[in-house]
């Protein structure tokens, strides 16, 4: 089960990139670590993308008005 460990980390890692994104800093330390960086750098991505959409949607309402 030693690739467990491994998912666990991948996912720990995906998941604290999105919260990073979401609270707008991003771990430097964190993005360039060698096994859990890409992880980290995809969260915080795919957050910023949601962010970036839902501001979009905003801003479609807005001009809607």
């Amino acid at each position: 089960m030693k690739d467990e460990g491994l998912m666990d980390d991948a996912l720990l890692a995906y998941g604290t990139g999105r919260a990073d994104a979401l609270a707008g800093c991003r771990d430097a330390a964190q993005a360039r670590d060698p096994r859990t960086g890409a992880d980290y750098r995809m969260g915080f991505l795919d957050a910023r993308i949601e962010i970036f959409r839902m501001f979009a949607g905003v801003r479609e309402i807005l001009d809607e008005s």
